[in-house]
């Protein structure tokens, strides 16, 4: 009858992982299912399941969460709009001063100020993207 109860347990933390994402319910659900086991081969009382479940679940949140964070987690994100136009390079087409200018950027021209509002950039100067600012390139144009 334990070891039933300790299947539907780990079933149910299983299945509720799918909730979540962070591996913690998987990890407590395999335990009971490993519990839901010994259980029904050993036929265990309820402090020596309580045990089995413990240590199950210490092995597995000690020794395989890590492992399968590493492996399994969630990559950078892939910067997209005007995030991924920070960094890339830009051509001044108007003068950019504190409160004017345009620059060329990735096909399409940009109003465009300067990172440091005392400088101005002339056109024909590279330029790098700092930030995106609304509608506005913040650039800069390096040492």
């Amino acid at each position: 009858m334990a070891a039933i109860v300790w299947l539907i347990a780990g079933l149910v933390l299983a299945a509720a992982e799918m909730l979540t994402g962070d591996l913690t319910l998987l990890m407590l659900g395999v335990a009971a299912l490993a519990t839901a086991g010994v259980s029904a081969a050993a036929g265990l009382p309820l402090w020596g399941d309580a045990l089995v479940f413990g240590a199950m679940a210490g092995v597995l949140f000690l020794g395989v969460r890590p492992a399968l964070r590493r492996r399994f987690g969630t990559p950078p994100p892939t910067p997209t709009n005007v995030d991924a136009l920070t960094g890339k390079s830009a051509l001044v087409l108007e003068d950019v001063a504190e409160y004017s200018g345009r620059v060329k950027l990735g096909g399409e021209v940009w109003t465009a100020r300067p990172l440091d509002p005392s400088e101005v950039y002339e056109a024909g100067v590279t330029v790098y993207v700092m930030k995106i600012d609304g509608a506005t390139a913040v650039v800069w144009k390096g040492p």
